[in-house]
């Protein structure tokens, strides 16, 4: 679900002129931006960047049997497969990700997304025992990793690693660190506009000028935005259900799923995770779409590197209640209307 957009400042400036490089992929659109005129060879740059998503599309798709992901699930149930060392790194971040949510973010939980239909986006309920079938084939706690041989097993058959959660903000990542290494200093990169990371400043630099400005979209009202972040080199995600859902006997359910109990994960309107890495960022905010307010402090505790927004509905349906944790209330403006209220919560 796309839930940000690269924002423009309250009071454009007509130096902030940017050069935007995009490509269509992981089902949806990867763009690179860039300050106009910084840049010598930024259209090669972008390009190649788009080029690096691609080949990590590739590598880390289960939708193409060839893949590296694909060819592991097919063969890790059979013993040790030996696997990249850079997507043994993805699995072990995964894991720490794991952990840290309590099991709220599960990149082994692809049974149970193929149980529920959402693999090929068409929702279904599965019955009782389709349903206990495939929590039986799920779970980080069956995936073993060994970091110094490169090496992945599974210890349970049916098991199905799905990175949807975590591979496009890894693939920025990615390209953050490619753009940084050919000397870019600052840069916007996003995909499909609700995954985004940033590094220096939009425009010229000037005094008092920071980071890139992000837009946070109301997740009730298309077209308007909820508030504008600030990203100072830093990454942003956004998780929410407000494309990727099914209605069944009138209750709609959406295609995040709580990899603990196995059911589309309830009462949250969208979560967005602001974190240095975008991987992490991500998956962080995959886990608190599960976990609810109650999650808060586990993703965004108090002193931390990492801030959340939480949305969830509010007494009138008009509305909604905005939850935040950790939030540098510096770095963010809250686009006014009425039906918008914020708690900080952390």
């Amino acid at each position: 679900m796309a839930d940000t957009d690269p924002a423009p400042t309250s009071q454009p400036l007509p130096e902030l002129h940017t050069l935007v490089v995009g490509r269509e992929a992981m089902a949806c659109r990867f763009e690179v931006v860039f300050n106009a005129g910084e840049v010598p060879d930024a259209t090669e740059l972008g390009l190649a960047a788009l080029d690096l998503v691609d080949s990590i599309e590739d590598r880390i798709t289960v939708y193409r049997e060839s893949s590296e992901l694909a060819c592991l699930n097919a063969t890790a149930a059979e013993g040790w497969q030996p696997v990249a060392g850079d997507v043994v790194a993805l699995l072990t971040q995964a894991r720490r990700l794991h952990e840290k949510t309590g099991g709220a973010f599960d990149p082994a939980a692809g049974s149970l997304v193929r149980a529920w239909g959402f693999l090929r986006r068409q929702g279904r309920t599965p019955d009782a025992a389709m349903l206990a079938s495939a929590r039986e084939r799920s779970g980080m706690a069956h995936v073993e990793i060994d970091e110094y041989a490169g090496r992945v097993r599974f210890t349970r058959p049916g098991i199905e690693l799905n990175l949807g959660a975590i591979g496009k903000g890894w693939a920025l990542d990615a390209v953050i660190g490619m753009l940084t290494a050919a000397g870019v200093g600052s840069v916007l990169v996003h995909g499909g506009s609700s995954s985004v990371r940033a590094v220096g400043v939009q425009g010229p630099t000037l005094p008092g000028r920071r980071g890139w400005r992000v837009g946070v979209r109301h997740p009730l009202r298309p077209g308007r935005r909820l508030a504008t972040v600030t990203l100072v080199d830093a990454a942003l995600g956004t998780s929410g259900s407000g494309t990727q859902f099914f209605v069944d006997r009138g209750r709609r359910l959406g295609h995040i799923l709580d990899p603990r109990s196995g059911v589309p994960a309830e009462g949250v309107l969208s979560a967005t995770v602001i974190t240095p890495q975008a991987a992490d960022a991500d998956a962080l905010s995959t886990a608190l779409y599960v976990l609810g307010p109650a999650g808060l402090e586990r993703i965004a505790p108090a002193g931390g590197d990492t801030a959340a927004i939480l949305i969830v509905p509010a007494r009138n349906p008009a509305s909604v209640r905005v939850l935040t944790a950790n939030l540098d209330p510096d770095l963010v403006e809250w686009d006014p209307g009425e039906g918008l209220e914020v708690v900080r919560v952390v």
